[in-house]
């Protein structure tokens, strides 16, 4: 079950410890909101059930069999959708019969389906399923308060040891989740955003995550309404918000988010700066290359060069290499490399080659290294001879074991004969390479370094 945390969902983390005890406004808001989320929670999920549960014809093995990835997902909802929640269940007790990748994706839709209908139930389960049930959680939550935030945020409010494990599951890491309020408060506002920012400013814990989730949902249609917002949190929460902003506006409308950015705190304007050219490249990474050459040298331009040369590689790769290449900080470049050379590699092995060699160094290191292993139609003979020339030990021996195992499945007499004569690989490495292993679990010597 952990796959379905890091590839859907995420961990989230931290749990609600209680609220403030001068909001009444707030209060009053947020009975008027579960009033009317409990009166329409779960009725039409009822009814679905009602409808197919006694002339359903299909089952999760039959479906696992469909051809087709798409049709699978979409016959898995469907059938999903067409049970009771006792029949949801008992199909969850037999997931784990199903091959991990059936799993991963069935516990999604099926967990996510049965919050809708009976949310408690799901959370129920989930405490039978021992530490899976800390992955699952977080699905139901959200699912819950896509229908009923009111209710999801009091559970969550009244239970927060079913939620205590999300705080240790590496929720802000890259692909990592959002806290359990935060998941709440982005799904209250797509509702409510008066009432979301309500329950989010009455908490005591996780108040700042929760109301920079209904910024930032806000700010996805309405930036201006979002800005609004920022007066009703703390000073020492608007630094997470201002970026949030600041990404929406920029994709929408740069030159404002320009002119509003120009009235922050002077000591967050380049980070804001960075978050709106970021967002704006999402939809014109020309325009956003443009904008990030005129930002002043620090942490946040370094910070958004891969993000920004990502995007641009996909529609004009040499223009993304310029980009880097004009770059003064090493790491910044470092870090683009990852982005720039797979994509450059796919279009014009030679000229990505040639550009990689034009540095020196450890940014010259990390191209070759992306070089090589983004390289998959070039042959393992000649890759292995660029590898070769990777001046960190770590990442030359990690990058030339890489190859060494990828040429024994094309051409195991070569192979054997390059990694016994081979001075870069340890005895460890050539005798597990050879016997048709790989270079994982202290293949290469050194330490694993900065490398992809």
């Amino acid at each position: 079950m952990i796959p379905v945390a890091t590839l859907v969902v995420g961990a989230a983390g931290g749990y609600i410890s209680g609220k403030d005890s001068n909001s009444g406004e707030n209060q009053s808001a947020l009975e008027e909101s579960s009033q009317r989320t409990r009166s329409s929670s779960r009725s039409d999920g009822a009814t679905a059930g009602e409808k197919t549960r006694k002339s359903r014809g299909a089952n999760t093995q039959e479906i696992a069999r469909m051809p087709g990835n798409s049709t699978r997902i979409q016959a898995l909802m469907d059938f999903y959708a067409s049970l009771t929640p006792e029949q949801l269940a008992e199909e969850a007790s037999k997931l784990e019969g199903l091959p991990m990748s059936e799993r991963i994706m069935a516990s999604f839709l099926l967990f996510g389906r049965w919050a809708e209908v009976d949310p408690t139930a799901a959370m129920s389960f989930s405490s039978t399923m021992g530490f899976a049930g800390n992955f699952v959680r977080p699905t139901i939550l959200q699912s819950w308060a896509s229908t009923d935030p009111a209710n999801a945020a009091k559970y969550y409010a009244e239970n927060p040891r079913d939620f205590a494990m999300m705080g240790m599951m590496g929720g802000r890491g890259p692909g990592g989740g959002q806290s359990g309020a935060s998941i709440i408060a982005s799904e209250w506002a797509r509702q409510d955003p008066a009432a979301a920012m309500a329950w989010a400013s009455s908490l005591t814990t996780e108040k700042g995550d929760a109301m920079r989730s209904v910024i930032s949902e806000m700010a996805k249609t309405d930036p201006a309404s979002a800005i609004a917002m920022l007066s009703q949190m703390d000073e020492g929460d608007r630094s997470g918000a201002y970026g949030s902003i600041a990404s929406e506006y920029g994709a929408k409308d740069f030159d404002g988010a320009q002119a509003w950015i120009s009235t922050l705190p002077a000591d967050q304007q380049a980070k804001a700066l960075a978050s709106a050219i970021d967002g704006l490249s999402n939809t014109n990474p020309q325009l956003a290359a443009m904008e990030l050459s005129k930002m002043e040298a620090g942490e946040a331009k370094d910070r958004l060069l891969p993000d920004v040369v990502s995007d641009l590689a996909r529609s004009d790769v040499e223009a993304a290499a310029k980009l880097v290449k004009e770059q003064g900080s090493e790491e910044s470049q470092r870090d683009s490399m990852r982005q720039l050379m797979p994509a450059w590699t796919a279009q014009n092995p030679a000229a990505a080659l040639a550009y990689a060699n034009s540095f020196e160094g450890k940014v010259r290191d990390s191209a070759l290294q992306s070089y090589v292993w983004s390289n998959s139609k070039g042959a393992p003979k000649e890759l292995v001879k660029v590898a070769e020339t990777i001046t960190d030990e770590g990442d030359r021996s990690r990058t030339v074991g890489m190859t060494a195992a990828r040429w024994m499945r094309e051409d195991e007499p070569a192979a054997k004969e390059y990694i016994a004569s081979s001075t870069v690989l340890s005895d460890e490495a050539k005798k597990r390479i050879s016997e048709g292993g790989n270079m994982w679990d202290g293949g290469g010597r050194g330490d694993r370094g900065r490398g992809n």
